[in-house]
């Protein structure tokens, strides 16, 4: 990349418009939000894109968070940007690490709130599950997550600043020098952390650029998963405007369990989320819809229901992960026994379907799906005001 003269020191006492209050935190800016940020601060318009290139690959692609460290800009160039702008993450509170090596990062951010972020390693790959609320509006039954109350969206820089913190912790950025992704540790993102992500549509999408960008963090899309429950509206536009691989938290073969297990559903039944969901694919040039089924003893795991199951997404591109029930304090449901999973998982399997059962992981630590909350987190919402944050 070519390297711009060094900025004189006219282009550093132009007028200013950057908003009081200190300086501007640059991460989770898209890269024309980055490009105006530094024109509004003085940057040469003509300089800007190129500008806001050069520390788009410190940033996202190296892991820098000094601005003194980034040598291809002038020295006084640096200087005014640590001026004007900060490179903030949310703060590590606590990390656990669990017998099978699971992480755990329990996260501050903005306002004194906490969120929970996981690691996930595997033989052949390194999965990050990461969180895009503070809590939860959807109120699952089953879900730990789903007993705290939502308390806000999390931003665009919260959200790709856990993948940045979980990199540092791994020391997963390149190796100048090393063969592409040799060192690559996090080798897959799920948006399957605390809230619903679809109901912090605009964050998300503008967090998974960054981490999609083949000079930021440049994962494909392909190893980008986004789980939601049904929000039906968001659905499609996430074909477009993402294009990541998509994940339903589905669990349930009827509107009257899917009801109570998934509340959602009474706002888009089954019916209308299956008919929505024959059109990602093709949207999104995906390969498969990846169906999430928590396995509920004498609740959902009868031969009726896999049978159902089948029934129902026939002629979707489909697997079905069957996800023994990771239980929490106080929760109103038991795990399914191992001969009921399998049963069901055969039953499916035999339809044609891969239908793999998630091993449980990080238990020890409660980092296992569905049993993340943060449990520190104490503010109280109405339901008028979480009604209209996660804008229902």
């Amino acid at each position: 990349m070519p390297v711009l003269p060094p900025v004189t020191q006219d282009m550093l006492t132009l007028p200013r418009k950057l908003p009081e209050g200190g300086p501007v935190n640059l991460i989770g800016l898209t890269r024309e939000g980055l490009r105006d940020a530094l024109i509004t601060a003085g940057t040469p318009e003509h300089q800007a894109r190129m500008r806001a290139g050069q520390i788009w690959q410190w940033v996202y692609n190296k892991g820098v968070r000094d601005f003194a460290e980034m040598t291809n800009l002038g020295k006084d160039y640096r200087a005014a940007l640590a001026r004007d702008f900060t490179l903030d993450l949310p703060e590590v509170v606590s990390r656990q690490v669990s017998t099978d090596g699971t992480r755990k990062y329990l996260l501050r951010i903005n306002g004194g709130h906490e969120v929970e972020t996981v690691y996930i390693p595997d033989d052949d790959r390194g999965t990050l599950c990461i969180s895009s609320q503070v809590g939860c509006t959807l109120t699952c039954s089953f879900c730990h997550t789903g007993t705290q109350k939502l308390v806000r969206n999390l931003t665009a820089g919260e959200i790709v600043g856990q993948v940045m913190i979980a990199r540092d912790d791994l020391d997963d950025w390149p190796v100048p020098g090393a063969p592409p992704n040799q060192t690559r540790q996090i080798s897959n993102i799920v948006l399957m952390g605390m809230g619903e992500p679809l109901y912090n549509f605009d964050n998300v999408r503008d967090a998974m650029k960054i981490v999609m960008d083949g000079e930021g963090i440049s994962l494909s899309r392909r190893r980008i998963t986004l789980s939601t429950s049904g929000v039906v509206p968001e659905i499609a536009r996430t074909a477009r405007e993402i294009g990541c691989l998509l994940a339903i938290s589905f669990h349930a073969t009827t509107d009257a369990v899917r009801d109570q297990l998934v509340p959602i559903n009474k706002r888009w039944n089954i019916e209308t989320l299956l008919q929505t969901l024959r059109d990602y694919p093709r949207l999104s040039n995906s390969e498969r819809i990846t169906f999430e089924y928590v396995m509920l003893r004498d609740v959902n795991d009868s031969d009726d229901d896999a049978r159902r199951l089948v029934q129902l997404i026939k002629g979707i591109p489909a697997k079905i992960n069957l996800i023994p029930f990771n239980e929490w304090p106080g929760a109103p449901y038991q795990r399914s026994t191992w001969s009921r999973i399998e049963a069901f998982a055969d039953i499916i399997h035999d339809a044609g379907y891969a239908s793999p059962v998630r091993t449980p992981r990080g238990e020890d630590i409660m980092a296992a799906c569905g049993q993340l909350k943060s449990a520190t987190e104490r503010a109280r919402k109405s339901r008028a005001e979480i009604a209209a944050e996660a804008g229902l």
